[in-house]
C-alpha cells in the first residue's frame, strides 16, 4: 500500500497508542505487538474509522499504565496497514509512519487514549552545497558503520541514494540506527531539517567512534588470549570498555585495597619492593588463572605478617615477679633469668635482643606452662609450637611456592596468628625432633635459634628476610642429650629439677586441690584434703618428678566423692591417710624398706631417675668357686664397667685393704641390684659397688645410716656425678642423714633448700679410702675365721 501524506486527510482527533522502547518516524514501516487492553481498544477504534492512529513514546519504559504526564507530546501519525490477532490474546499490527504530529490535548484516557492532534508541516528547502555535503557526510559515516560490523538493513544504502530531502534522510537514518528513546525523541522533535540532519551526523560520528573503539578493544583482547577462551575474551572486553570510560571495576578496587594494605604493613624496603613486584604481576593476570590465586595467597600472607607491630613490654619487675610466683612454685632459676632480662630491658631501652632459653627437666614440672606465665608477666603474646615428631624441614622453614598447597613454616604461621613480632614462642619437646628423607628439622632450627642469624630468617615460602630477633624463644626438653650439640650451643640451658614430696604437698594444697574440686563439680564443703592424706597420696600412688599423675589422682578422689553425693551421701568427706586407700584401692608404690642393721656386703647407693632421686641397695655375695664376678639386676654397660673397676681396684690393693690373698681364687662374687625388672645404668654407683665388694672381702659391715654416690676410677679416685639435689632429698625421705659425695660436687649443695640442708650431713671425699673409712662399721667387724682349704681332686687311676 502506498499513499501521499499530503493528499491524506488527517482528522483533528485520533486514538493514541503509547509505544515502549522505540520512537516511530514518518515513512517508517515496522510491526508492533500490542498487549495492553487499552492499546488493543485504540487499534480496534482506528480500524473501525480510517485506520489512522497516533503513536507516541513513553518516557518510562517499565511503566505499565502510562498517564498524560509520562507520554511525549510529539509523535507520529501512522497508518495501520495490517492487523492479526495472536493466540495469546495479543495483536500484531503492521504500521507505516505518515507524518509528525503534536498532541494539543488528551480528549480521553479511558477505555483508551484519544488525543487532539496538530499535524507538523516541514518547511521545504532549496538544494545547496552545504546540504549536499551534509548528506554525503551522513552516507559516508553510515558506510563505515556498516563496514565495522554494525547490523543494519542491507538495503538502506540503496534507499538513501534515492533520497535528496535532508529532513527525510535524517529521519530514515535515525529510524535505522537503533538509538536510545531519548536521543531518537530529540531527533523527532527537531523540526528544522538542517538542524535535524546536523544532529544525526553527530550521532553517526559518536556511533562510529564507539565502533572503532570496540574494534580496537577486540583486537587487543584477541592478542592476549587464545581463540577457545571465549569467556576470557568477554571479560577482557568488559575491562577494556570500563577502562576507556574511566570506571574502576572490582578487580581494580581490589588491587588498590591490596596496595593500601601493603603500605600500611610498614615492611622493610627490600620486602616492599618484592611485594609490589608480585602485585604488579597479579594485576596483569586474569583473575581465573591458576597462578593468580597462588600470588594472591602469597600477598595476603605478606600483608598479614607483623613486620612492624610489637607489644610494649611490661617492665614492672615487682608485678612480673608476683605473676611468676602466683603461677609456679619454686623454679627460681628460670624466674630469675626472666627478671634479669626485664631489668636489662628497662636500663637499655628496646635495643636488646630476646634471649633463647631451653628448659630441661622431667615431664610435668611446668616447663611449658612457665612459658605462658612468662608471656603474661611481660605483657607479650604467647604461642606454643609442638615439635614432637616433626620430621620435615619444611615444617620449620616452609615450602617453596612452586608446590601445590605450599605454605609457610610453623614459625611464620605463629607470627601471623599472634599479630606481633615479639611474642613469647615456646618450642615444645625440642629433644623429640626427628629426621628422614624430607630433611632434618633440627638443622633448620639452627637458623631460628641463632641470635646472630635470626634477624634475617628466610622462610622458603616468603623468600624474603624476616626479623626474629625480637621473639623470646623458650625451648623445652626432657632429655638434654637428645638435643643436637649444635642446637644446644645456641641456647641458654636452665635445668629444672623434679619436685620433692614437700614441694608437691605445697603445690597440691595451693593449686591442684582447688582446681580439681571446681573441675569435678564438688564444693569445699563436701570434700576437704588433710595434709596426711595428700602426703600418703604422693608417696604411695605416684612416682614422678612432676605433678600430672598427682593432679589426676586428686581428680579421681573428687569424682569418687561426687558419685557418693549423687547417690545420697550427706556428710562431708575428709581425705586423709585412711580414706585414700578406701577410695583408690591398695597403694601402687611401696617404699624400699630401710635396713634394720649394719650388714656385710650391702651398701646404700643413690640414683637419679626421670621421676627424681631413688635409694638403691647394692648386694654382694661370695660363693666357693674358682674366682670371678657375676653381675645381675639389668645393669647397663657403664654400670658393669664400674663393677669391674671396683673388682680390679680391690684385687690390686688387697694388702692395704686387708683382703686375703687367696680370696680371688677361692671365691666367686655375685653383685646384684634389686628391682631387676628396671634397667639401670650410669657411673654414679661406682663407689657403692666398690664399698659393698670390699665389705664382703674384708667381712666388715657397712653403716646403714650412710648413703653414697660417685664414680670410681682404677686408681681409687672418686669423680663427680649429677642429680645431687634429687639424690640428697631421696636419702632424707628414706631416713638416711649422712651422705658421701665427691668433693667436686660441693658446689651442687647450693641447689638444696636450706630447710633440708640443715637435716643432712654431707661428707665430701676425694678417694675410695676416705669412703671406706667413713662407711665401714669397724667396731662391729668380726674376727676372720680361717677358711678351710679346698680339697684337691684325686688323680685318676692310671690305665692298666
Amino acid at each position: 500500500m502506498s499513499f501521499d501524506d499530503r493528499a491524506l486527510e488527517i482528522p483533528e482527533s485520533l486514538p493514541m497508542l503509547p509505544v515502549r522502547d522505540i520512537v516511530v518516524f514518518p515513512y517508517m514501516i515496522l510491526p508492533l505487538y500490542v498487549g495492553r487492553e487499552s492499546s488493543i481498544r485504540a487499534v480496534e477504534e482506528a480500524l473501525a474509522k480510517n485506520r489512522l492512529i497516533f503513536l507516541a513514546s513513553q518516557k518510562e519504559i517499565t511503566e505499565e499504565n502510562p498517564s498524560e504526564n509520562t507520554i511525549f507530546r510529539t509523535g507520529t501519525i501512522a497508518m495501520i496497514m495490517r492487523m492479526r490477532k495472536l493466540s495469546d490474546g495479543r495483536v500484531k499490527i503492521l504500521i507505516q509512519g505518515v507524518s509528525k504530529g503534536h498532541i494539543k490535548k488528551f480528549n480521553k484516557s479511558e477505555p483508551n487514549f484519544e488525543v487532539a492532534i496538530e499535524k507538523i508541516e516541514e518547511t521545504p528547502l532549496t538544494a545547496s552545497s552545504e546540504f549536499e555535503a551534509m548528506i554525503r557526510n551522513a552516507k559516508e559515516h553510515l558506510e563505515k558503520i556498516i563496514a565495522l560490523g554494525r547490523m543494519l538493513s542491507p538495503d538502506i544504502l540503496l534507499v538513501l541514494d534515492d533520497v535528496t530531502d535532508p529532513g527525510r534522510l535524517a529521519d530514515l537514518i535515525a529510524s535505522n540506527l537503533g538509538l536510545k528513546v531519548s536521543d531518537a525523541q530529540k531527533v523527532l522533535e527537531t523540526f528544522d531539517p538542517k538542524a535535524r540532519l546536523l544532529m544525526v551526523n553527530e550521532l553517526l560520528a559518536n556511533e562510529l567512534e564507539v565502533l572503532q573503539m570496540q574494534a580496537r578493544i577486540r583486537s587487543q583482547a584477541k592478542d592476549e588470549m587464545s581463540k577457545s577462551q571465549r569467556e576470557y575474551f568477554l571479560r577482557e572486553q568488559m575491562r577494556a570498555i570500563k577502562n576507556e570510560l574511566g570506571e574502576n571495576d572490582s578487580k581494580t578496587e581490589e588491587m588498590e585495597e591490596l596496595r593500601e594494605r601493603i603500605v600500611k604493613a610498614a615492611m622493610p624496603e627490600h620486602v616492599q619492593l618484592e611485594v609490589l613486584k608480585q602485585l604488579a604481576r597479579l594485576e596483569r593476570m586474569h583473575p581465573d588463572a591458576s597462578e593468580a590465586s597462588m600470588v594472591r595467597t602469597y600477598l595476603d600472607w605478606m600483608v598479614d605478617l607483623p613486620w612492624s607491630k610489637k607489644t610494649t613490654d611490661s617492665l614492672d619487675l615487682n608485678r612480673a615477679k608476683k605473676i611468676l610466683d602466683e603461677d609456679h612454685y619454686d623454679l627460681q632459676k628460670a624466674k630469675d633469668r626472666v627478671l634479669e632480662f626485664l631489668a636489662v630491658r628497662k636500663l637499655k631501652d628496646n635495643t636488646m635482643k630476646g634471649p633463647i632459653l631451653c628448659f630441661v627437666g622431667p615431664p610435668g614440672v611446668g616447663k611449658t606452662s612457665l612459658g605462658k606465665s612468662i608471656a603474661r608477666s611481660m605483657g607479650r603474646e604467647y604461642f606454643r609450637i609442638a615439635l614432637g615428631g616433626v620430621k620435615d624441614e619444611a615444617e620449620i622453614r616452609g615450602h617453596r611456592r612452586t608446590y601445590v598447597g605450599a605454605m609457610p613454616g610453623k614459625i611464620v604461621q605463629a607470627l601471623k596468628q599472634v599479630k606481633t613480632n615479639n611474642p613469647v614462642m615456646v618450642l615444645d619437646e625440642i629433644d623429640k625432633l626427628g629426621s628422614d628423607f624430607r630433611g632434618d628439622p633440627s638443622a633448620a632450627m639452627l637458623e631460628v635459634l641463632d641470635p646472630e642469624q635470626n634477624h634475617s630468617f628466610r622462610d622458603n615460602y616468603l623468600n624474603v628476610d624476616f626479623d626474629l630477633s625480637n621473639v623470646l624463644f623458650i625451648a623445652t626438653a626432657n632429655v638434654y642429650e637428645n638435643v643436637p650439640p649444635a642446637l644446644r650451643d645456641r641456647m641458654e640451658t636452665i635445668h629444672i629439677s623434679g619436685y620433692t614430696d614437700s614441694d608437691k604437698l605445697l603445690i597440691a594444697r595451693a593449686h591442684l586441690v582447688s582446681r580439681q574440686i571446681e573441675a569435678n563439680g564438688v564444693t569445699p564443703e563436701q570434700i576437704s584434703f588433710a595434709d596426711d592424706g595428700l602426703s600418703y597420696l604422693i608417696t604411695h600412688y605416684t612416682r614422678e618428678a612432676g605433678l600430672r599423675n598427682l593432679e589426676r589422682e586428686i581428680g579421681s578422689l573428687c569424682r569418687k566423692v561426687a558419685k557418693r553425693f549423687v547417690f545420697g551421701h550427706i556428710e562431708p568427706i575428709v581425705i586423709n591417710a585412711l580414706t585414700v586407700p578406701e577410695l583408690l584401692g591398695p597403694p601402687r608404690f611401696l617404699k624400699e624398706e630401710r635396713l634394720k642393721e649394719n650388714q656385710v656386703g650391702i651398701s646404700t647407693g643413690l640414683a637419679w631417675t626421670q621421676a627424681g632421686g631413688e635409694v638403691l641397695y647394692v648386694e654382694a655375695l661370695k660363693m666357693r668357686g674358682k674366682g670371678g664376678l657375676i653381675l645381675t639386676g639389668q645393669l647397663g654397660d657403664v654400670m658393669k664397667e664400674s663393677a669391674r673397676a671396683a673388682w680390679s681396684y680391690a684385687r690390686a690393693h688387697y694388702e692395704e685393704l686387708g683382703i686375703d690373698e687367696d680370696f680371688f681364687d677361692m671365691y666367686e662374687v655375685h653383685i646384684h641390684l634389686p628391682a631387676g625388672a628396671i634397667p639401670k645404668d650410669g657411673p654414679s654407683a661406682g663407689v657403692t659397688m666398690a664399698t659393698a665388694l670390699i665389705s664382703l672381702m674384708t667381712d666388715v659391715p657397712i653403716r646403714r645410716d650412710i648413703a653414697m654416690t660417685g664414680e670410681v676410677t682404677l686408681s681409687g679416685r672418686v669423680l663427680p656425678v649429677g642429680g645431687i639435689r634429687e639424690k640428697a632429698l631421696a636419702a632424707m625421705t628414706h631416713g638416711v642423714t649422712n651422705i658421701i659425695l665427691p668433693i667436686a660436687n660441693q658446689k651442687d649443695i647450693s641447689d638444696i633448700p636450706e630447710e633440708f640442708k640443715k637435716k643432712l650431713n654431707f661428707v665430701f671425699v676425694e678417694n675410695l679410702d676416705e669412703v671406706l673409712s667413713m662407711a665401714f662399721d669397724k667396731k662391729a667387724a668380726k674376727p676372720k675365721p680361717k677358711d678351710k682349704p679346698l680339697k684337691k681332686p684325686k688323680a685318676p687311676a692310671a690305665a692298666a
